[in-house]
This record gives structure tokens, C-alpha cells and sequence, in this order.
């Protein structure tokens, strides 16, 4: 069963997907240097915001998935897809792609 947090979506993922809403990073001061927000990377941290409901086995069962809504992740730079919805930036991956859950 798919579960979400406070933010309200209108998209749910299937099976081994997550939904993931971007943490922001802190901004570090270095000396003098503003570094511009084109140049910054995007952080790969991140809340899951709704699961799907596991990932089916070839023989048909159903496994659950190992993070829930609420959980803060960390996940490699280049996953997931991003999507927009009702004017917010989201990601949606693959459990596998999901790299461990901070505490």
C-alpha cells in the first residue's frame, strides 16, 4: 500500500519505485566566494515523500520495500527522473538505486 507524508501528491508510485523530495544543502561560506546557484550541485539527499508497493519476483509474491514515507535517504548523483508536480521538483527511482538511510 503506498503511503505519503504531509505533502499530498497526486502521483504514486508502482511496485520497487519511490517518490523523493530534494533536501536542500546548507550554504557554506568559504572566505568571500558566493558561489551561484547554476554552479552549485544538487544535493543527493533526500525525503521519501511515497513508496509503491514492492517489488514483484518472478514467481508472482510480493516483496516490501526497505524504506518508508518520512525516511531521509542518500542516493547516487545521476538517479531517478526527475518530475514536476503542482510546481514542485520531485525524483522518482528504483529502491535499488537508493545508496542508505540517514539516521
Amino acid at each position: 500500500m503506498a503511503t505519503t507524508t504531509k505533502l499530498k501528491t497526486k502521483l504514486r508510485p508502482l511496485h520497487d519505485r519511490v517518490l523523493i523530495k530534494r533536501l536542500e544543502e546548507q550554504d557554506e561560506k568559504h572566505g568571500s566566494i558566493i558561489i551561484p546557484d547554476s554552479a552549485k550541485e544538487k544535493p543527493q539527499e533526500g525525503k521519501v515523500i511515497a513508496v509503491g508497493t514492492g517489488k514483484v519476483t518472478d514467481e508472482g509474491k510480493t516483496l516490501p520495500l526497505a524504506v518508508k514515507a518520512g525516511d531521509r535517504i542518500l542516493f547516487g548523483k545521476y538517479s531517478g527522473s526527475e518530475v514536476k508536480i503542482d510546481g514542485e521538483e520531485l525524483l522518482i527511482m528504483k529502491e535499488e538505486d537508493i545508496l542508505g538511510i540517514l539516521e
